[in-house]
C-alpha cells in the first residue's frame, strides 16, 4: 500500500469506532454534544429529500437500444456505479436519474439493501422499482450525503431497519427518512467529499495492485507446478509417449500429450496406482459431528496448501460404518486425495498418519501410489493445472458444477519421472510452494488493509477528523434553520391554496377572464 497517504497507526486506534452497526462511527445519537464545531444532525425528512422510487421492466437489452436502466447490481459494495452489466429498455417516461442524483437500493438481500451511489453521469438514466432517487436541498452536497448513507450501509444501520419478505428485504420509505445523518457548514462538506475522493483514490490504486500480486502468485504456483511436473526445461524425449500411445481411451486422446524428458514416461493412473476409489456419504444419523472413531474427510478438509485439515468442522462415522457400507472408500496414510466436483478442481492432499484408517465422501478419489510413483509426486501431478485441465475437458457441467466421473480418474495420464527425479523435484517443489504459501499469506494480511483504511476515512469524515474546521464557515444550524423555515413556507403556500375557494369571473370585468369580443 505504499503511496497511500494514510496513517496506519491511525487507523487501527479507530478500528473499536467503527465496526460497530447501527450509525456507530458516524451517527451515535441525535444529541449534539459529540459533535464537532459547528455541525448538526438531521433526519432526511426533516431536511426534505426528494424521494421519486424508479419502475420495473421486464423488457430488457443488451443492444443499447434505448436508455440505460440501473438496477441493483449496478452499485457496487464500494459504493459506486459499476455499467459493465448494462441492460438497456425504450421508454419514454420522464423517471430519470441525472448527475448529481443519489441512487439508493431499497429492494435486495438482507446483507445488500442499502447499497448507495451518487451518480455521475453526462446521460439521465432509467432505475428500477428496486432503486430510490435521491435530491438533497441547498446546502447538502449530494455526494457528502451518497457516501455517509453508504458508510451506514456498511455499518450494518439498514440492515437494523429493513423489513424482510420473502427471499428479500426492503427499507421502507418512512424508515429511509428517519436516518439520522451528520451535517457539517456546506464549505465542510466540500472539502471532506474533496479529501475523501483523494484519499480513497489512493487506497484503490493500492488495491489494483494488490489485484495484481494476486494474480501473479496465482500465475506462479501454476507455472512452478506444470514446469517440473511436465518436465519443462529438458529436452523433451519422444520415447516417453511410446507406451501410452498403444492404450486407447474414451476419455484422453493419449497421443496429443506432450514429450516428456529422457528416462520419463507417460502412464496411466491405473497401471501406476492399485487402489483408485470414489467416496459415498452415509445418511446423516449415521455421522457424528467432534469426535468418533474413522474421520470422515470432505472436500473441505482439503486446504488451497494441498494438506488435509482435518479441524474444520470434523465428521467421523463409526467402526461399523466404516467397514459396512463404507468399505469401498476405506483409505489409509499415504493415500493422495483429489476432488471430483468443483468448482473447483484441483485440491489434492496427501493423508497424513495422524488416523490409522479414514473414509472420503463421494466428491472425493483416492489414488494409491504403486512401487513406480510416490505419493508426493502423485499429489504435485494432481495439482498441475496441465493435469487439472485435461480433467475439466472431460467434466460433466450441470448448473455451474463439474462432476468428474471415477472411470476417468482410473484413465488419467500421469507423468512419471525416475524414482531419483521423482524425489529430488518433490523436495524442490515442497520448498518453493512452502514459499509461495508464505508470500501469499503476507499478501492476504496486506488484502484486508484497504477495508481498514476505508473505514478509518469514513470515521474521520463523519466525525470532523479528516479536513480542519474553519470557524469562519456559517454553522450547519443555520443551514438547517433555513431548510425548515423554506419547507414551512412551501407547506403554508400549498395549504392557502387548498383552502381558497374558486369564484366566478365576470365576463365584464376586463380584469378577470376572458375580454368580451
Amino acid at each position: 500500500m505504499t503511496g497511500t497517504a494514510v496513517n496506519v497507526a491511525e487507523i487501527r486506534e479507530t478500528e473499536g469506532a467503527v465496526s460497530g452497526g447501527g450509525n456507530s462511527g458516524i451517527v451515535d445519537g441525535k444529541g449534539e454534544s459529540d459533535l464537532p464545531e459547528g455541525w448538526t444532525r438531521a433526519t432526511l425528512g426533516e431536511l426534505g429529500i426528494e424521494v421519486q422510487p424508479g419502475f420495473a421492466s421486464g423488457k430488457h437489452n443488451r443492444d443499447g437500444n434505448g436508455v440505460l436502466h440501473l438496477r441493483p447490481m449496478n452499485i457496487t459494495r464500494r459504493g459506486v456505479i459499476d455499467i459493465s452489466d448494462a441492460r438497456f429498455i425504450e421508454d419514454e417516461s420522464e423517471r430519470r436519474v441525472q448527475h448529481g442524483d443519489i441512487l439508493f437500493n431499497n429492494t435486495n438481500s438482507p446483507a445488500l439493501v442499502g447499497k448507495t451511489a451518487w451518480v455521475n453521469s453526462d446521460e439521465p438514466l432509467a432505475y428500477s422499482n428496486h432503486m430510490t432517487r435521491l435530491r438533497p436541498p441547498a446546502g447538502i452536497d449530494s455526494q457528502f450525503l451518497a457516501i455517509q448513507l453508504h458508510a451506514l450501509w456498511s455499518n450494518g444501520y439498514f440492515k437494523a431497519v429493513l423489513n424482510n419478505h420473502v427471499n428479500q428485504a426492503s427499507v421502507p420509505r418512512k424508515a429511509l427518512l428517519e436516518t439520522t445523518i451528520a451535517i457539517p457548514p456546506p464549505p465542510e462538506q466540500r472539502r471532506i467529499v474533496a479529501k475523501l475522493n483523494e484519499q480513497l483514490a489512493h487506497v484503490e490504486s493500492g488495491v489494483a495492485s494488490l489485484e495484481s500480486a494476486v494474480i501473479l502468485r496465482r500465475s506462479l504456483r501454476h507455472s512452478l507446478l506444470d514446469r517440473y511436473v511436465l518436465g519443462r526445461g529438458e529436452g523433451p524425449a519422444p520415447e516417453s509417449l511410446q507406451s501410452i500411445t498403444q492404450h486407447k481411451s474414451a476419455k484422453f486422446n493419449y497421443r496429443l500429450l506432450p514429450p516428456l524428458p529422457r528416462g520419463w514416461h507417460w502412464r496411466i493412473a491405473k497401471d501406476i496406482c492399485p487402489l483408485i476409489t470414489s467416496g459415498a456419504t452415509p445418511e446423516a444419523s449415521l455421522m457424528y459431528s467432534g469426535s468418533g472413531e474413522i474421520p470422515f474427510l470432505k472436500v473441505y478438509n482439503i486446504n488451497k496448501q494441498g494438506e488435509v485439515d482435518f479441524s474444520i468442522r470434523p465428521t467421523f462415522v463409526d467402526r461399523a460404518v466404516h467397514e459396512g457400507k463404507l468399505k469401498k472408500s476405506r483409505i489409509l496414510p499415504g493415500d493422495v486425495l483429489t476432488n471430483i466436483v468443483g468448482p473447483p478442481l484441483g485440491k489434492s492432499a496427501v493423508v497424513p498418519g495422524t488416523h490409522e484408517e479414514w473414509n472420503i465422501n463421494q466428491a472425493i478419489v483416492a489414488f494409491r501410489a504403486g512401487g513406480e510413483i510416490l505419493p508426493d509426486w502423485l499429489r504435485f501431478v494432481l495439482l498441475s493445472p496441465y493435469v487439472i485441465n485435461l480433467l475439466v475437458a472431460t467434466a460433466r457441467a450441470t448448473a455451474g458444477q463439474f462432476n468428474i466421473a471415477l472411470s476417468t480418474c482410473r484413465e488419467l495420464p500421469i507423468p512419471v519421472p525416475p524414482m531419483p527425479v521423482q524425489e529430488r523435484l518433490c523436495g524442490y517443489l515442497r520448498s518453493e510452494l512452502s514459499r509461495l504459501d508464505l508470500l501469499n499469506r503476507e499478501v492476504d494480511v496486506i488484502a484486508s488493509m484497504p477495508d481498514d483504511l476505508r473505514a478509518a476515512l469514513l470515521h474521520a469524515a463523519f466525525t470532523g477528523t479528516l479536513v480542519p474546521q474553519d470557524p469562519a464557515d456559517e454553522p450547519a444550524s443555520a443551514l438547517l434553520d433555513r431548510i425548515r423555515a423554506q419547507r414551512s413556507a412551501a407547506a403554508s403556500a400549498k395549504s392557502t391554496r387548498r383552502r381558497t375557494p374558486r369564484t366566478s369571473k365576470s365576463a365584464g370585468d376586463p380584469g378577470q377572464g376572458e375580454l368580451p369580443l
